[in-house]
């Protein structure tokens, strides 16, 4: 089946049989491999991507689900000026360890900042809730995403 996706910017026109994963798509048939498979169903979110602007579990979503849509990925995030704000405060405030969560972190945390520039702790924890860290316990993920807040707020610089 003939689908067109816009990932990252740049539209795609992909041959791709019907019951073939996004996240197999992303990661086969584009080569973007920041887009991690861990579980393959959907309870720890490496896979996450935004579909339209909505965090979506690509291990459980079909490619032709995503026909006609705009797909960013974590290698999306980077933009002409440089890392994200995101992708800042995860590195400023060591919201990583083994990386393989960080790619999925990092796009719920971008849908939720552009829904909500300004969200407390609980917002923010309610928003990764359903994304699996098994390294950092979350704190410096948290303090990411609020340093990302902040340095949004300001200008692009934090604090």
């Amino acid at each position: 089946m003939q689908i067109n996706i816009n990932v990252n910017g740049t539209d795609h026109s992909l041959d791709v049989e019907p019951r073939r994963l996004l996240v197999d798509a992303i990661r086969g048939d584009l080569g973007l491999r920041g887009t991690h498979i861990g579980c393959d169903t959907t309870s720890c979110g490496a896979c996450t991507v935004l579909v339209d602007g909505t965090p979506i579990k690509s291990c459980t979503m079909f490619a032709v689900q995503a026909d006609g849509s705009a797909v960013t990925t974590v290698e999306g995030l980077k933009g002409a000026d440089g890392l994200s704000a995101v992708q800042q405060g995860f590195s400023a405030e060591h919201g990583l360890q083994c990386g393989f969560c960080t790619p999925g972190m990092m796009l719920v945390s971008t849908a939720l900042l552009e829904e909500n520039p300004d969200p407390s702790e609980d917002d923010i924890r309610w928003a990764i809730s359903g994304n699996i860290c098994r390294c950092t316990g979350y704190v410096n993920i948290v303090k990411a995403v609020q340093w990302a807040a902040a340095a949004a707020r300001n200008g692009g610089e934090e604090g």
